[in-house]
Parts: C-alpha cells; sequence; structure tokens
C-alpha cells in the first residue's frame, strides 16, 4: 500500500513539473510499483513465533467425587437427595477443594461412588472413549492438578481433578 502512494506521488510530480505543457499519457515513462520501492519500506516481521500445536494426550488419569442424587444411574438406594441438592453438595466439594482442602479428603467425605471410594476416588488412566462423554470431556480439558467445575452425567454430579 505504502509503495502504491509513493508511485502515485512519483506520478503525479513528473506530470505537474510543467504547467505550460501537458505531457502525453504516452510519453510518461512505465512504472511499477514492484519496481520501485521507497527507502523506508520495510518488510514487516511478526514479533511472536507461531504457537507449537498442542497434543492432545490418548490418556489422562484422574481422581473424582461423584454426588448421585435419587433416580440417577447407579445410584445407592441410601441416596435420597434431589438432583438440586447433589449440584449444591458438589458445588461445596469444589468451593473445598479451591481452598486448599485435601482432594482426598473430600473424596471420602462427598463421594457416592463406592467403586473408587476406597481408591481416593481415583479412576485410573482411560482413554477417552472409556468414560461417559461429559465426563471424558471435562477430565481431557483440564491441565494436570486443575479440578473442574461439577460435571452432570446420567450418574450423577462429578468434580474431577486430572492427576496426569
Amino acid at each position: 500500500m505504502k509503495a502504491g502512494i509513493w508511485t502515485t506521488s512519483l506520478l503525479i510530480a513528473l506530470i505537474g513539473c510543467s504547467e505550460e505543457k501537458k505531457p502525453n499519457v504516452t510519453s510518461i515513462p512505465s512504472v511499477t510499483a514492484s519496481a520501485i520501492v521507497p527507502p523506508s519500506a520495510e518488510p514487516v516481521v511478526s514479533a511472536t513465533a507461531p504457537a507449537a500445536p498442542v497434543k492432545v494426550p490418548d490418556a489422562v488419569a484422574a481422581q473424582h467425587i461423584l454426588v448421585a442424587y435419587k433416580g440417577a444411574k447407579g445410584a445407592p438406594k441410601s441416596v435420597t437427595r434431589s438432583k438440586a441438592d447433589a449440584k449444591k453438595r458438589a458445588e461445596e466439594a469444589l468451593a473445598k477443594a479451591k481452598s486448599g482442602t485435601d482432594f482426598s479428603s473430600l473424596v471420602a467425605e462427598y463421594s457416592d461412588d463406592p467403586g473408587s471410594k476406597d481408591r481416593q476416588g481415583s479412576v485410573g488412566k482411560f482413554t477417552r472413549d472409556k468414560m461417559t462423554k461429559p465426563f471424558s470431556d471435562a477430565a481431557f480439558a483440564l491441565a494436570v492438578d486443575q479440578i473442574s467445575e461439577p460435571v452432570e452425567t446420567d450418574f450423577g454430579f462429578h468434580v474431577i481433578k486430572r492427576n496426569q
């Protein structure tokens, strides 16, 4: 764009040199923008290098707290809380986790998943297709040691901590 303006200015200056004699258009030398580059024209160089592509892992390891509600898939018969109460309880567990409470101790206090409760909430290392989609999507989106917001699945509300 700057080269085009500079070339146009040069042409106007060449044409306007004489008030008395108007030059014939065919007598103006042929000038192209690529042939004339003003001395101030510098190539534009980006200050930031392109970001390296982020490698998505094939598998992640995680712990979770499952807060079930009455009617949720696999919920123990002893669970009588409503869906709204389950979400509120999961949010309470998350708030404690964010304040620094040990995640494993929160599993013991809050989780309704008997299968992982004995393993401090560990679901081990898994591939994306081994868990229900909302759970996998949330776990794979987390950075290592990051904790998710409550994630709803057919089983209830999960608070997930990615371990690796």
